[in-house]
């Protein structure tokens, strides 16, 4: 073939990648591999192979993990954790970065050994992966640097147990074991079945870097080791995977105490509008849903185009899949390699079996060997279509259209997940209206699959919670403070012997939608003072009160659009009349609890300071410019979360109050709480400032009642988005179970009590906000 025949084709020749040192190193182990623990190979045990997707051929035979070797890896990582962590920040510093160095000094071993194993073209592992796995580790080699100076108070979790999936085998063990690592933790991680080899790669070569024995420990398996190592005595799970299998783990891990993090599946939009540059949309096409053959959490698999430009741009896109080069990995030339298991395959094959609208796969044939799908565009679907509804998880496109911009969100938030989504337009007003209405972690803008270690990756709603990369990610490997005493139940006052009633009847309402609201179920308790007079009644809410309660905070969505200035003159304004009824909130204080008449005006004045520091953050709870290698910016934005569902402290029970719903709502969130349930009447009287006090209705809903009974309908309630939980009740472990619905976050005080005088303003920040990180390139 000629030069100019060449150019007019434009076929490529092959450029095979000679894999003969991976295979060497497998053969330097005897082609079988225990797991690695404290610093060794284990002797192999019970065994499985794993197989090079793209020809069927084994590659080696791995260890399924026994519970012994889960126990002996736990033992190690526990006994090595004191001592890597008293190594300190700088100390630990080092041997993330000789990691890093170690990984770009093996990086062409590690591409290939990571393209034999999953199946993904070998310029994807060479040219993406592995670069950012170096990434990632030198990053956090300075996160480890600066932790005394920028992190003073935080201290590692103790042994953090990972469980990572096979679509980006290495990359993955990076973004979890790096973070970890550099924070002072101990890690035992699970590599999925079907990708275990660069993890025990990994492993084997990071005692060339200094890292001590036990700090980092492999286990292989399936998913039961998993499920073993999730149930396992572990400080923190993180875990990367499908969303079904993140529920399950949220139930399992519910009232233990450990730290969890999820990022799971996703559906995310594709959104060109009409001024767009479509060649360049196309192209950024094959990037969202074809590399790595679509098996990517944050594929861009839901194409949004306005109708106008719709057939245009699925001409084009048609043709570009008519070019789409699918074959060996190892070839440098292929744009799609293999599917990581035949199951995999098959998985795609019967979701897109018989599927509706007008399907398009390019006549390229596809090897006879191995697991192999064909990039597929199903186009003309309708939004609640399944296709267009269930993760794929392959190289499949589904689409619709739209006609306006507020239609293009409406259609791209109509899914239960939430992890990232692409804008094309070349307005970039646009662009930046449309960002902040998407509900996902991410938004990509002119780009896709933009990602880097300084900026957070994480999604919401049930692609799960917890961010991986930038200081934000960093907050789930760390915790400040001490967990408090135990808390105590605290109990109501008793009826007296001989009830006395000095003042006219009083029932107080609950407060739903900015109006007092009878209990649906029509019952009440008689609140006692500790001389024995009849305070008044509080009504028993029941789950119809939830709804009702939930149903307004809804309603009331328009106050996460105000500015923070304006919620901030409102909080003002709470204080201001609160302090005007001081003395009478003191009064209902020292009858309630029996508090002195000092304390009782104490914690007012406390909670009015309490609303002035929240009026004061509002506003000036600022986002980050990241620092990200590439000739753009990323814009991390704190943004509310929704609807949070609170239970209110039983003690300090205004303080308590006003200390959760504060922040809550000085974020933009609105709130669904319960208050004190020994003493609610705070709560109830505090509702009769917040009606002279200019704030919408459903921005705070107060019910009053039983917290256990009330638990588990607002914590598995599907339209709340958190749920808090500082009662002495024994309520920790129901929330986070019945949170897994709809993978909420939740924040629970698992019976420890909390010191209710001091602010801790960036824990209520935290946990108040939700980051999503806005991708935008320069240039043209």
């Amino acid at each position: 073939m000629s030069v100019a025949e060449i150019f007019e084709t434009m076929e490529y020749g092959p450029a095979p990648e000679d894999a003969r040192p991976a295979l060497d190193w497998i053969a330097s182990h005897g082609g079988r591999f225990g797991c690695h623990i404290d610093g060794r190979f284990a002797d192999p045990g019970e065994a499985f192979a794993t197989r090079n997707p793209a020809t069927g051929d084994a590659l080696a035979e791995v260890t399924q993990a026994a519970p012994a070797d889960i126990g002996a890896a736990i033992a190690a990582a526990r006994r090595a954790q004191k001592g890597w962590e008293a190594m300190g920040g700088p100390g630990r510093a080092r041997i993330l970065y000789a990691l890093a160095r170690l990984v770009q000094k093996q990086s062409r071993l590690f591409a290939v050994l990571e393209t034999l194993d999953t199946g993904k073209p070998i310029r994807e592992s060479r040219d993406i992966d592995i670069p950012l796995v170096a990434r990632h580790f030198y990053y956090h080699a300075g996160m480890a640097q600066l932790m005394p100076e920028a992190l003073p108070d935080a201290r590692a979790l103790g042994v953090c147990g990972q469980v990572i999936p096979w679509n980006f085998p290495l990359l993955m063990l990076s973004w979890k074991v790096a973070p970890a690592l550099a924070m002072g933790n101990t890690v035992v991680l699970k590599p999925a079945e079907w990708t275990p080899l660069t993890a025990l790669l990994f492993a084997d070569l990071a005692g060339q870097a200094g890292l001590p024995p036990g700090v980092l420990n492999i286990v292989t398996g399936d998913g039961a080791v998993g499920e073993a190592l999730v149930a396992a005595p572990v400080d923190k799970i993180a875990f990367t995977g499908s969303t079904p299998v993140g529920r399950a783990i949220r139930r399992a891990t519910a009232g233990t105490g450990k730290a969890l993090s999820l990022e799971l599946g996703g559906k995310s939009p594709y959104i060109v509008f009409d001024d767009a540059d479509i060649d360049s949309a196309v192209e950024g096409l094959v990037d969202a849903i074809w590399f790595n053959g679509g098996q990517v959490c944050c594929a861009g698999s839901r194409l949004l185009v306005h109708e106008g430009i719709a057939d245009d741009l699925h001409n084009r896109l048609r043709a570009r899949m008519d070019r789409l080069r699918i074959g060996d990995p190892l070839d440098k030339c292929i744009d799609m390699g293999a599917i990581a298991d035949p199951v995999q395959a098959g998985r795609i094959a019967a979701m897109v079996e018989d599927a509706p609208g007008e399907v398009y796969r390019p006549a390229t044939p596809l090897p006879e060997r191995g697991a192999w799908c064909a990039p597929t565009l199903i186009t003309g679907l309708h939004p609640s279509d399944r296709l267009m509804q269930e993760e794929i998880f392959g190289p499949v496109l589904v689409g619709t259209t739209f006609r306006t911009p507020d239609e293009a969100a409406s259609l791209a938030n109509n899914t239960r997940y939430g992890l990232a989504a692409t804008v094309w337009t070349e307005n970039v007003n646009l662009a930046l209206d449309i960002a902040p209405k998407l509900h996902s972690g991410i938004v990509w803008v002119n780009g896709t699959n933009m990602m880097d270690a300084a900026a957070g990756f994480g999604g919401v709603k049930e692609s799960g919670f917890g961010r991986e990369g930038g200081w934000e990610g960093l907050r789930g490997y760390v915790r400040t403070g001490d967990p408090g005493q135990k808390l105590q139940p605290v109990a109501a006052v008793p009826a007296p012997d001989e009830a006395r009633a000095d003042a006219l009847d009083r029932t107080a309402k609950l407060y739903i939608g900015g109006r007092q609201a009878r209990p649906d179920g029509g019952y009440s308790r008689a609140v006692w003072g500790r001389d024995g007079r009849l305070l008044g009644h509080a009504g028993l809410a029941n789950r119809k009160d939830v709804r009702n309660a939930v149903e307004a905070a809804r309603g009331a969505a328009a106050w996460s659009r105000t500015t923070g200035h304006a919620r901030a003159q409102i909080l003002y304004f709470i204080a201001e009349n609160l302090d005007a009824r001081a003395a009478e909130f003191a009064a209902r204080l020292r009858d309630m609890t029996g508090a002195g008449d000092n304390d009782a005006r104490a914690e007012v004045a406390a909670s009015v300071d309490r609303l002035f520091t929240w009026a004061a953050w509002a506003d000036k709870h600022d986002g980050a410019v990241k620092g990200v290698p590439i000739r753009g910016v990323a814009l991390a934005m704190n943004e509310p979360l929704g609807v949070i569902g609170q239970f209110a402290p039983d003690t300090a029970p205004l303080l308590g109050l006003v200390a959760i719903v504060a922040p809550a709502i000085a974020m933009g969130n609105r709130a669904v709480t319960v208050a004190s349930q020994p003493f609610p009447l705070a709560a109830t009287d505090f509702y009769q400032v917040l009606d002279t006090s200019d704030l919408p209705g459903g921005v705070v809903n107060i019910l009053t009642g039983d917290h256990a009974e009330l638990a588990p309908h607002l914590a598995g309630h599907a339209d709340v988005d958190a749920c808090w939980s500082f009662s002495s009740s024994d309520i920790s472990a129901v929330i986070e179970r019945e949170s897994a619905g709809n993978l909420k976050r939740t924040w629970v005080n698992n019976g420890h009590a909390r010191d209710w005088s001091r602010a801790d303003s960036a824990a209520f920040l935290a946990h108040s906000t939700e980051i999503k990180t806005v991708w935008v390139p320069y240039g043209e």
